[in-house]
């Protein structure tokens, strides 16, 4: 569009921009408003609910008391239903006759605010009413009678957004009416007025995107004028139908013959909880499958595809009628479970095992009900993803990955669209990366123009993957959508678009891209970065809730081979299914409403009492119950290494090693066993920290370490989500404590800030420093690091992450290197040189920054730095607020060492009383890791170990047994034999392996089976 500015100061436009102006007008105040042409009234009544939803059934009960439109409704989180009664009348086609309702709507996208579920008498859904889908078909001619169910969820991002609001906490939200009932009317749609709303849209779109002075851009814009020319604005039914016909050349145009082709595959990205609580998912969730069923009703070629098994579980749960339907669709081919995990889950922070499990009740789900097995990982929205997922997915039996979320980088941008994604064992996934750069198109002309100039394999392919559908919020796609993907199924200024399926797109892009290039290692997220530190009390429940898991299954699977006691299989997997759901993207990562995370502390608090009962139940079988005189104190060691004596995943005598003596030294305490001497200052600080053994000092000179800084955290947008680096140029050192005092065995320190307490006790037991927080936390857009200096030099660092570890770049060479000043690792970090290096381990700590900066001499070192804690202040105003413990610690050594420190925090040792327990399963290298020790999922009772490699080297182990089984093999995660080469050997109770660095092994052993 061409501007200019006259002498007067007004803008003046070109010639298409005046068409298009008017072109514009005509079509919101004529064109739009005529679609329907005729209203008939109808009788309603409501009745509120005062509360949490109820079922149809107790809905329908209730008694309902005449309303008026201009009702205000709609308490903050409550839900009306709405009686509608009235007559479809004879003289209007079934086609055309529909309610319209207006709940209060804004023009903001559906999903984020108030919306409905229309119920005939008997109990099924009809459909869904939302802000930009607020229809409902009325099939029957005569008299009707619908219910409505009306969910008043507040507006919590618009007006709202970045800015402290309480509508997030039940609690907090208010009782003045949000919404005001503007309309419900049955209305007769003109189906040749809509039409043409819709050819007009789709050419619309076109104008600015096409090139401001080509032919194809003047012919639309006069298509588009003569249509206004020729329709009678008094009498727009009377004459659209010239209307279309002055369109109809220019939409039926074709495009050239190499056009962009963009498969289109409906959904709708449904965040299991985000400005809503979970309770309000499951409701989403049957609303968009009804808004589907609908559409797949009306159009022979439309297929959607969603994700999350935790949803269709949701739906069989809640609305078996409609959970039947869909699985029918299913079989029909119309409705694609994609994706094949339990929620699309972070991928940064849960546990190897947890992010396996994803995959493995994803798709037992899948299989069990639909009898289909999904191939590819569908994960549009997550914060980054993690350089393990490629070998997880694969192992899973997924052959392809899509997102769009890296186009969210604030710096740099992935330079392909459509590769190989490499992850840390050399596992390889054919991934896309649609182009349009969003999960939630209409197919319109800036999106499909975004796709043709983003597509990075331009010229050498032309598929691309489009994903239409209202989303986050759910809706799916809409008849309007549909639509528009019939006029651009071959129109010329736009790449072609057909509706399909996640597999046919995948199989034609593989066929055009026979050697694509190729991504290695994790895909970080330039952006969210402070999703690793949110919510702090939402991530301690899930890493204690994953070191829970592993214990009871571990005790319980031992305990069931070798004392016959019954494996609570059912229980387990009820644990797994709620942990796996608060590892959704926008729960773990601290980034939802209060009411979420206070939902997300009460199921940990469930997992956690249940869990402590199986773990106390297998015990128990295990050793005996502690009352007999020739018992003796032991130690359950559930983790993999051996500690203290204690033989790994096994149980006996520990004899666990005292905390070093503080002893006062010239003003400073000291603390020191036969591997390590640290000192701590008047200011609470470390100022040495002396590896004994190999005579090195880990701090720098003049530096201190063990120091919190406490920053300013007041992101530019996206409180939760993000952490910007330049506010970490403003903040302090707590360097003037309240006291610093020698206790038995540790330094204890109190640090105030504000109403803020921060307690540390420093301790040096079995060489290792531990420092042990208990923070009262009461600030606000404030983040606190821990920070330790280290005199290495070294220009990479390792990150614990799932089954393995990442080594990054802890220099500034280039933009990608500067941009990652925040990232995620698991138990462990550890930086060093090749004889020498420290590992820095931890309890519940993800979020981390390494850098390489000049020490007080000018000599390189490395800044080590710990989050702790965050205050963001939106969604939730009263984020992390409160009680907090972590534990840090840190320890000369190398991988290996870090290794053992990570387990040592993940996994400490359970006292016992009672007889000595073998350990089930043994290995030789501790460089092969056991993550889990379990039966198998079909009942069978076979024992099922999971391994890895851990230390990043090829590494060969035995694995030996303490009981007889009758095979062994190699499995996928699902537990289905794969063959795998990995298995050099196998003997009575033993079986010989060579994992190459950071391979995922399944091992199945099959049990004895009695005779026939």
């Amino acid at each position: 569009m061409t501007v200019d500015q006259n002498p007067h100061g007004r803008v003046r436009l070109d010639s298409i921009a005046l068409a298009m102006q008017r072109v514009r007008r005509f079509t919101r105040f004529r064109l739009a408003p005529a679609v329907y042409s005729e209203t008939r009234p109808v009788e309603v009544s409501a009745w509120v609910v005062g509360g949490e939803p109820v079922p149809f059934d107790e809905a329908r009960g209730q008694r309902f008391e005449p309303v008026e439109m201009g009702m205000p409704w709609g308490r903050p989180w409550d839900t009306v239903w709405f009686d509608v009664r009235g007559v479809a009348p004879t003289a209007w086609a079934p086609e055309e006759t529909e309610l319209v309702v207006d709940l209060g709507f804004t023009a903001e996208q559906p999903g984020f605010q108030a919306e409905a579920t229309a119920y005939r008498p008997d109990g099924s859904i009809v459909k869904a009413i939302e802000p930009l889908n607020a229809w409902v078909p009325l099939p029957q001619h005569g008299p009707f009678r619908l219910l409505i169910e009306a969910a008043a969820n507040p507006v919590v991002q618009v007006p709202h957004e970045y800015e402290p609001t309480l509508l997030g906490d039940l609690r907090t939200s208010g009782d003045e009416p949000h919404y005001t009932l503007r309309r419900i009317e049955v209305a007769r749609r003109d189906i040749v007025v809509w039409e043409l709303l819709q050819d007009v849209s789709a050419l619309d779109g076109l104008v600015d995107v096409l090139p401001p002075d080509g032919m194809r851009r003047a012919a639309i814009v006069s298509a588009l004028e003569r249509m206004v020319d020729i329709m009678d604005p008094d009498d727009v039914p009377g004459t659209a139908a010239q209307g279309r016909e002055a369109l109809a050349p220019v939409l039926s145009t074709k495009a050239p013959a190499g056009a962009l082709r963009v498969a289109a595959v409906g959904h709708a990205h449904i965040d299991c909880a985000w400005l809503w609580p979970t309770r309000e998912t499951e409701r989403k969730v049957a609303r968009t499958f009804a808004n589907v069923l609908d559409l797949i009703e009306r159009d022979p070629e439309f297929v959607f595809a969603a994700s999350s098994a935790q949803q269709y579980a949701w739906l069989k749960e809640r609305q078996p009628g409609l959970y039947a339907r869909v699985r029918d669709a299913v079989a029909a081919g119309r409705i694609r479970p994609v994706g094949g995990m339990w929620v699309e889950s972070d991928t940064n922070m849960p546990g190897g095992e947890a992010l396996a499990r994803q995959f493995v009740l994803g798709k037992r789900f899948f299989l069990e009900e639909f009898g289909v097995e999904s191939d590819e990982v569908w994960l549009p929205d997550s914060f980054g993803y993690t350089a393990s997922l490629p070998q997880i997915a694969t192992a899973a039996g997924a052959r392809y990955f899509v997102t769009q979320k890296p186009s969210w980088n604030e710096t740099n941008a992935i330079p392909y669209s459509t590769f190989l994604w490499e992850g840390i064992d050399g596992s390889r996934i054919f991934t896309h990366l649609p182009p349009a750069e969003t999960y939630n198109s209409d197919l319109d002309g800036p999106d499909l123009a975004r796709a043709e100039r983003n597509f990075s394999e331009k010229g050498v392919a032309r598929e691309v993957l489009g994903l239409f559908g209202w989303g986050d919020g759910g809706g799916g796609p809409t008849r309007e959508m549909l639509a528009m993907a019939a006029r651009k199924a071959d129109l010329d200024g736009s790449p072609r678009v057909r509706l399909t399926d996640p597999t046919s797109f995948f199989t034609a892009a593989e066929a055009e891209l026979p050697a694509p290039p190729v991504w290695v290692g994790e895909m970080y997220l330039e952006l969210h970065r402070g999703a690793l530190v949110s919510q702090q009390k939402t991530k301690r429940g899930n890493r204690h809730s994953e070191a829970l898991l592993r214990q009871a299954e571990l005790w319980a699977a031992t305990a069931a081979i070798l004392k016959g006691a019954a494996y609570p299989a059912a229980q387990l997997e009820d644990a797994w299914r709620t942990v796996l759901l608060q590892q959704f993207h926008d729960i773990l990562p601290g980034t939802a409403i209060a009411w979420v995370h206070q939902d997300a502390e009460a199921g940990y608090a469930r997992v956690e009492s249940l869990l402590e009962e199986l773990i106390e139940t297998a015990l128990a079988a295990l050793t005996g119950d502690g009352d007999s005189d020739d018992e003796v104190p032991l130690a359950a060691n559930a983790g993999p290494l051996a500690q203290h004596g204690v033989p790994a995943m096994g149980i006996g005598p520990a004899p666990v090693p005292a905390p070093a003596a503080p002893r006062a030294k010239d003003g400073a305490w000291v603390l020191e066993d036969d591997r390590l001497r640290v000192v701590v200052d008047d200011r609470g600080a470390l100022v040495s920290i002396r590896d004994l053994v190999a005579g090195r000092e880990v701090l720098p000179e003049g530096t201190a370490g063990g120091v919190l800084q406490l920053l300013r955290d007041t992101p530019r947008e996206w409180d939760a989500w993000d952490i910007n680096e330049e506010d970490q140029r403003s903040g302090r050192e707590l360097l003037e404590p309240a006291w610093v005092r020698g206790d038995s065995d540790a330094v204890v320190v109190r640090h105030e800030i504000g109403k803020s307490a921060v307690d540390v006790r420093i301790s040096v037991v079995d060489g290792h420093l531990d420092l042990a927080f208990d923070i009262d936390w009461q600030e606000s857009q404030k983040l606190l690091k821990l920070a330790f200096p280290i005199d290495v030099r070294a220009d990479r660092a390792a990150s614990e992450l799932q089954f393995g570890h990442l080594h990054r770049p802890i220099h500034r060479n280039t933009s990608w290197d500067t941009a990652r000043f925040e990232t995620v690792a698991h138990r462990w970090i550890h930086v060093g040189e090749p004889s020498w290096g420290v590992a820095i381990a931890n309890d519940v700590v993800y979020g981390h920054d390494l850098r390489t900066i000049a020490a007080p001499s000018g000599r390189p070192m490395v800044m080590a730095r710990l989050s702790l804690l965050r205050a963001p202040r939106y969604p939730d105003p009263s984020a992390d607020q409160g009680r907090h413990s972590f534990t840090v610690s840190l320890r000369p050594g190398g991988i290996p060492e870090a290794v053992a420190d990570g387990y040592r925090q993940h996994l400490p040792l359970r006292a016992r009383h009672g007889a000595p327990v073998a350990p089930l399963v043994a290995v030789s290298n501790p460089a092969v890791v056991v993550e889990a020790v379990k039966l198998a999922e079909d009942g069978s009772g076979d024992l099922v170990l999971r391994l890895y490699e851990a230390h990043g080297d090829r590494s060969p182990a035995a694995v030996t047994t303490s009981v007889d089984w009758d095979a062994v093999e190699a499995t996928d995660l699902l537990e289905r034999p794969t063959g795998d080469s990995a298995v050099q050997r196998v003997e009575p109770r033993r079986v010989e392996v060579t994992l190459r660095p950071f391979e995922l092994l399944t091992l199945r052993f099959r049990a004895p089976r009695a005779a026939a």
